[in-house]
């Protein structure tokens, strides 16, 4: 009976750690995505941060949105302020970055409100800012953040666990010109570093799925895959692997506030008399990169629900009051630089915004 009791000791002994090491492999499935949980895409819709250096905020931001609606269970797509963070984090246009360790303490310490609290207003160049009165009361925050070594398997373990993670990539020339498939380094010097957001890997394709914020015109719609090799990681200024991972979302994930979005003019396009296009000539000297440039009279047209009434001003002057859909206003105006800034109100005095601004040749 001894005997029999110290062999399946000993089987077990041996048994036991190749059973662990087994079962490490198979915690990891080949592939994995945010965008496809058992069918669901809780990833939110492709931004564009041009021509602002605010990538830092933008993936901070894509991590906590997907993570928001993984939390609800449901897709509604939150749009949070990339703005408000990149600049009550300390960041600048004139220095390029926001610290990253700087806006990922920010969202633990006062959170993000949503877009209509601060919308991008796609400037190269600093502004004096403020959020909409209330936005304490709008935003979304989280317990906890941490750097996440640089080898496959910790990051596939953080992106399963923890949701999207946050990567400071070091990239070349060609990366501009990625147009699809899995990206390799093929040509070019290094251009500069960027912050995007990893939401999935697939081991066939030996690459990492990522999501960034340059528009819908670059990449797969805005998307990239770039091969596990290719993702060459650059530490956040010595102090952090440049990999990073948020967690503990909580707060007014759902604000019951305006939701409104000016859908013309739009950045980076042209209109003449009101019929637009994509800006070919994006610079040109004296004229404000990105701003959408008009030839003619035009209406604004902007979007929105929950809303009552929307308040149509011209740098900063009250111009038209508009309470029925479509909510529109013919715009007007001398040669030269304007910002046009919308107001949304709904049944309750809540208020959400948006802005543009426009150069006007003619």
């Amino acid at each position: 009976m001894k005997g029999n009791i110290t062999t399946y000791i000993i089987l077990l002994l041996l048994i036991i750690p190749a059973f662990i090491v087994t079962g490490e492999k198979e915690t990891l499935p080949p592939y994995f995505s945010w965008r496809d949980i058992d069918g669901v895409d809780y990833t939110t819709p492709i931004k564009n941060q041009a021509p602002a250096p605010t990538c830092e905020a933008y993936a901070l931001v894509a991590a906590l949105e997907t993570k928001m609606q993984y939390k609800l269970g449901k897709i509604y797509n939150p749009d949070l302020s990339e703005a408000h963070l990149y600049f009550y984090a300390g960041g600048t246009i004139k220095a390029g970055y926001v610290n990253l360790v700087d806006a990922a303490n920010y969202l633990i310490e006062y959170g993000v409100p949503d877009e209509g609290c601060f919308p991008d207003p796609h400037r190269p160049y600093d502004f004096p800012f403020e959020s909409l009165p209330g936005w304490k009361n709008r935003t979304v925050k989280i317990k906890e953040w941490g750097w996440v070594e640089h080898s496959e398997e910790a990051m596939k373990e953080a992106l399963i666990e923890h949701g999207p993670l946050i990567v400071c990539m070091i990239f070349w020339k060609d990366f501009y010109y990625y147009h699809g498939g899995v990206y390799r380094h093929r040509w070019g010097r290094v251009a500069g570093g960027h912050v995007m957001a990893i939401v999935g890997y697939d081991d066939t394709q030996h690459c990492w799925i990522i999501k960034n914020s340059w528009g819908i015109d670059w990449g797969e719609e805005g998307w990239l895959r770039i091969d596990y090799d290719a993702l060459w990681i650059g530490e956040w200024y010595g102090k952090g692997t440049g990999v990073m991972y948020i967690d503990g979302v909580y707060g007014n994930l759902e604000p019951d506030v305006p939701k409104i979005r000016i859908e013309q003019p739009e950045i980076y396009h042209t209109y003449v008399f009101g019929e637009g296009f994509r800006t070919w000539l994006r610079r040109l000297p004296g004229v404000q990169e990105g701003a959408a440039r008009l030839i003619g009279p035009m209406y604004v047209r902007v979007e929105a629900i929950n809303t009552e009434k929307i308040e149509f001003y011209l740098d900063g002057e009250l111009k038209y009051v508009d309470e029925e859909q479509p909510y529109e206003w013919l715009f007007r105006a001398k040669p030269g630089l304007h910002t046009i800034e919308v107001f949304a109100y709904d049944a309750d005095g809540d208020i959400s915004k948006d802005v543009v601004d426009v150069f006007v040749f003619l």
